[in-house]
């Protein structure tokens, strides 16, 4: 089933961004719409123009999103805000694209629609076509909620008391609630090993010789007198040092995501009217209907 998530920015430039960032996730270009009080507007794809010739701009988008299944109450507060400076964008999708078009959406600059008509109305504002002179000839309704008429005549004048209800739309954001960071380094500890190393070395001595072996021990004469050599190496053993790392243990990181089903609850107002005949009849407590809803 198509929906049309609806956001208000502050200004023209944070509405354009959104929409790049939009059309970069993929979200074809004739589902996106956007609407300044410069009056550059984008339109959704396949729907007609938003200007019967007559209206303000303002009374033109609140009749092009009321014609395109935006609700009424809805409609009139976009347009009061687009009448204002800010920047709309509407996006028409379908269920499986809801979640990743509402978190590009709900961005930084996104503007609370029910802070700002609170706002609006401290300043005096009673809601689209309030307090208009000459709207029309006759009082009209949209969706089963007056607006306020006033007429230029001198004799006749009515009294209008606008009968308004609240409707609850609940969204959804998404919130940081902490981070968990994982991260490793390198730490040294001091070890030590025994070795037994082997240590050669060569002694040279000279000792006398006594007795027989004085003479002729070796053989003639020319033997004793015969040059000599000898040659002796020392050798020693040092340690050798080698390591091999070899993996202990391993830290994993995951993230599971559990979902929730919870009930929001609010309260909304509206309007019922008492109305008290002196000629005898009375109807009492009569509020606001919309048989279409």
């Amino acid at each position: 089933m198509a929906k049309t998530v609806t956001c208000l920015y502050g200004s023209e430039a944070e509405a354009a961004s959104i929409v790049r960032r939009l059309e970069d996730a993929g979200v074809s270009q004739g589902k996106i719409s956007l609407f300044t009080n410069a009056e550059s507007h984008r339109l959704w794809e396949g729907t007609s123009d938003m200007y019967d010739g007559s209206s303000a701009m303002h009374e033109g988008v609140a009749n092009y999103l009321r014609a395109n299944g935006v609700p009424d109450s809805d409609a009139r507060a976009y347009a009061e805000g687009v009448r204002r400076g800010n920047a709309l964008v509407a996006v028409r999708c379908e269920d499986a694209e809801v979640d990743q078009v509402v978190r590009i959406l709900d961005s930084e600059g996104v503007l609370d629609i029910d802070e700002q008509q609170e706002a609006w109305r401290s300043d005096g504002w009673m809601g689209y076509g309030a307090g208009m002179a000459g709207v029309a000839d006759s009082a009209t309704t949209t969706s089963g909620v007056p607006q306020m008429r006033t007429e230029t005549g001198d004799t006749d004048r009515d009294e209008v008391i606008p009968v308004a209800e609240e409707e609850l739309h609940v969204g959804k954001r998404e919130m940081g609630h902490g981070r968990v960071r994982i991260t490793s380094h390198v730490v040294e500890r001091p070890v030590e090993e025994q070795v037994t190393l082997r240590q050669e070395h060569v002694d040279i001595e000279r000792r006398p010789v006594e007795g027989s072996a004085r003479t002729g021990a070796m053989g003639s004469n020319d033997d004793l007198f015969r040059e000599r050599s000898i040659e002796m190496e020392e050798h020693s053993e040092e340690p050798v040092i080698s390591k091999d790392a070899r993996v202990t243990e391993e830290v994993v990181a995951r993230k599971d995501v559990d979902r929730r089903t919870e009930t929001v609850s609010d309260t909304v107002r509206k309007t019922e009217v008492e109305v008290e005949d002196e000629r005898g009849n009375r109807i009492s407590r009569t509020g606001t209907r919309d048989d279409n809803r």
